[in-house]
């Protein structure tokens, strides 16, 4: 059974920033694309920013410019550097991995933005 636990999800004031982190029970280098997605209360879960096997990365309108994917396949983890974080950043940051063609999430990570 794959496993994905995200950690690193905290109460941040505006402006601060955050790195959250994905661990993998397997090799990520050989997934597909690995991404990261938030869920507000709310509202329905969107997608955030991906980073695909051969590298191709992109992310949100919401977040370009702030936020920073990228993994360590020695660690078998993924990360999402965010900065200059809002408090419309505030959700539920979720991990998502692809390999071959079945969809794998994590349970979740909070992340709050207040002042």
């Amino acid at each position: 059974q794959v496993q994905l636990v995200e950690s690193g999800g905290s109460l941040m004031q505006p402006g601060g920033s955050l790195r959250l982190s994905c661990v993998a029970s397997e090799d990520i280098s050989g997934a597909r694309v690995v991404r990261w997605h938030r869920q507000a209360p709310g509202k329905q879960r969107e997608w955030v920013a991906l980073l695909n096997r051969i590298n191709m990365i992109d992310y949100a309108d919401s977040v370009k410019g702030r936020f920073t994917i990228s993994k360590d396949n020695a660690k078998n983890t993924v990360y999402l550097q965010m900065n200059d974080l809002q408090p419309a950043d505030t959700a539920v940051y979720y991990c998502n991995v692809v390999w071959g063609t079945t969809n794998y999430w994590g349970q979740g990570t909070q992340v709050t933005v207040s002042s």
